[in-house]
């Protein structure tokens, strides 16, 4: 009996190390983009083992293993998949369609649908802005643990505001902030956001409001740091930016209105920023009329739309590193394609490369959260976090709008590619 126990440990030890162990699925046929600009690989094979990519080139020299499981990509353009970096699951805009009340169990549900709904139009990693009572921390903890199905998540917990401010977690004063900052990465934030402007849907306060005090932010920035956490800021007022920047700040959310001086300072500090270009502009529209928002809400949207578009265009000018964020679910119908690309052709629009719109949605987020050695690329070792589309989208960025496959963690999310 002991021997036979020895005997079936060392069968399960090698069918562990085995090769022929794990299930090998291969995507033939499609040819993959270079995010550094070099030529793409034709008629490529990508050999994907458990959730990491094993192997990637030509089909002439990298051969598909017997027992693998083949997937036809003939004629597809094959990325990595999109990353959206200002996304609220939660979202719940004034207006007609406004929940009022919704219980913690429901809006982890409705967070769920949403993160699904994510995963399915190709996004395959998102980071969370600001949402409420902790309910992210449970929707993340649910995909990450394989109950459900949806992007990987990077959370800021709830946003952080003085009284009256442009978020969800009121607090006065340099301790209270920072006992706030501190209860979120208590709770698993990866980075902080602070509300350090007005915003569009105040319904009271000017949108370049700058209502913390210079001691409140500092030391916000500073609790984060010491625990290692980034923090990033909610802004359209050029002199709450420009304190941030002097004390250190990750990164910009929206930034409606940013000086030359600005620019130039995120430029060389290397400072994130996330434009949401889209809430600003009239494919919007088509989303605050589908909530019923109010004649307020569509004036203060309208009276940053000018600005904010020639602020993108001035930051891509000025090369500053620009991640991609919509601001709107990444799903939502914007002008005949979703948030998400949409957002990323207006920066082709405001004068990107499509080379460089399609980093802004895959490598530089990867880069922004410090994960590019894990996703936003293809390349082996790295997980498989895929999406197929239709068309060259190193040659235009409207691509996108033709995706039909998605692959996250080597799991098969969607594949109407054959259709």
């Amino acid at each position: 009996m002991k021997k036979w126990l020895l005997s079936s440990a060392a069968l399960a030890a090698s069918l562990v190390s085995s090769p022929l162990a794990a299930q090998v699925t291969a995507l033939t046929g499609g040819t993959v983009v270079d995010l550094s600009g070099k030529a793409a690989i034709e008629d490529a094979v990508i050999l994907i083992e458990g959730e990491r990519i094993k192997a990637i080139g030509p089909a002439a020299s990298t051969p598909v293993p017997e027992g693998a499981t083949v997937v036809p990509m003939d004629g597809k353009w094959i990325i990595p998949g999109l990353m959206n970096m200002h996304v609220h699951l939660g979202l719940n805009l004034p207006g007609a369609g406004r929940l009022y009340g919704e219980k913690p169990e429901a809006k982890s549900l409705r967070m769920l649908d949403n993160a699904q709904k994510s995963l399915m139009s190709g996004v395959t990693t998102i980071r969370l802005t600001g949402e409420e009572g902790g309910v992210d921390f449970a929707v993340k903890n649910a995909i990450d643990g394989g109950t459900f199905m949806g992007p990987r998540i990077h959370t800021a917990g709830e946003s952080i505001v003085p009284t009256g401010g442009h978020g969800k977690l009121e607090a006065d004063g340099p301790y209270a902030i920072a006992k706030g900052v501190r209860e979120q990465i208590k709770r698993g934030a990866t980075w902080i956001k602070l509300g350090i402007s007005g915003g569009i849907s105040d319904e009271r306060g000017a949108i370049a409001a700058s209502p913390f005090t210079d001691e409140e932010m500092k030391i916000a920035i500073e609790v984060a740091h010491r625990n290692g956490v980034k923090v990033t800021g909610h802004t359209g007022s050029p002199q709450a930016s420009e304190y941030a920047l002097k004390q250190g700040i990750d990164g910009f959310e929206h930034g409606y209105f940013f000086t030359p001086e600005i620019l130039k300072e995120m430029k060389a500090k290397g400072t994130w920023y996330v434009p949401t270009i889209v809430v600003s502009q009239k494919g919007a529209l088509e989303f605050y009329r589908k909530i019923g928002s109010p004649q307020w809400y569509l004036e203060r949207q309208a009276s940053v739309g000018k600005i904010h578009w020639q602020t993108l265009k001035s930051a891509v000018k000025a090369g500053v590193n620009i991640a991609l964020g919509s601001d709107q679910y990444p799903f939502e119908p914007n002008e005949g394609t979703t948030a998400t690309v949409r957002e990323a052709e207006l920066y082709q629009e405001a004068g990107m490369t499509p080379i460089q719109a399609l980093r802004a949605a895959t490598i530089e987020p990867a880069r922004m959260l410090g994960i590019a050695g894990e996703v936003g690329e293809l390349r082996p070792n790295l997980l498989a976090d895929i999406v197929a589309v239709d068309a060259d989208p190193s040659k235009d960025i409207a691509a996108l709008r033709t995706i039909c496959f998605v692959m996250k963690g080597g799991k098969i999310a969607r594949n109407e590619c054959a259709r």
